[in-house]
């Protein structure tokens, strides 16, 4: 299973092209199954449909949730051809909620809503308009700045008075909110139905806070 997080991991296109070439190595006997897990990325939060899509490769199963509702109602889903779903025989599996119909309609509206507010394509157009911005940061505070659409991080350089729950404590009494990770990252994950109008706000309060250091 692969975790599709590009702003955490940096080698995961690598290794979803190594994926690639060892299911060419398996041939028809699908011993090694490629599930790529795609709760957080899927679902237009990285520029396309799903994470997996910049690479353009297939895998065998693709797990789905909390986009999938649009944040309004707990769903998830997993994703095969038949040759994989019909290998669990009737009564081998169950699920309390398993097929619930007002998650299923709920699911159903929201990707409805991705599709036809094109949501996907303007996560990819204001993530790159996001990193544009956030690139011009001083270095010496903000290292790296990267990721997909409206799925990106910052890499803030540590010192005594400056880290990255520091900066996201910063940012929340300058009216924005971001998750701190693994020590040094602050992750950006912006709505994405965001304008530009309403990006530019958040980079103005990400940039007068970073230079409050």
């Amino acid at each position: 299973m692969l975790k599709s997080v590009p702003v955490l991991n940096t080698r995961v296109e690598v290794k979803w092209r190594r994926q690639e070439k060892l299911r060419e190595l398996d041939g028809e006997q699908r011993i090694v199954l490629w599930i790529a897990d795609e709760v957080q990325t899927g679902l237009g939060r990285t520029g396309r449909r799903l994470a997996v899509d910049h690479e353009e490769v297939r895998p065998d199963i693709v797990l789905l949730g909390k986009a999938l509702s649009g944040g309004t109602y707990p769903v998830s889903a997993v994703l095969c051809d038949d040759e994989i779903m019909l290998t669990i025989k009737p009564g081998e599996h169950g699920s309390t909620f398993g097929g619930n119909p007002i998650a299923c309609q709920v699911a159903m509206a929201a990707l409805e809503v991705m599709e036809e507010e094109r949501l996907a394509e303007n996560a990819q157009r204001m993530g790159e308009l996001l990193r544009s911005e956030l690139s011009k940061l001083p270095k010496d505070i903000v290292t790296t700045v990267r990721g997909k659409g409206l799925l990106n991080a910052i890499i803030i350089k540590e010192t005594k008075d400056c880290d990255a729950w520091k900066v996201c404590l910063r940012l929340r009494d300058n009216g924005l909110l971001a998750k701190p990770t693994h020590g040094d990252i602050i992750r950006l994950a912006p709505p994405l139905t965001i304008n530009e109008e309403e990006l530019h706000e958040c980079v103005e309060i990400i940039q007068r806070t970073i230079m409050s250091f």
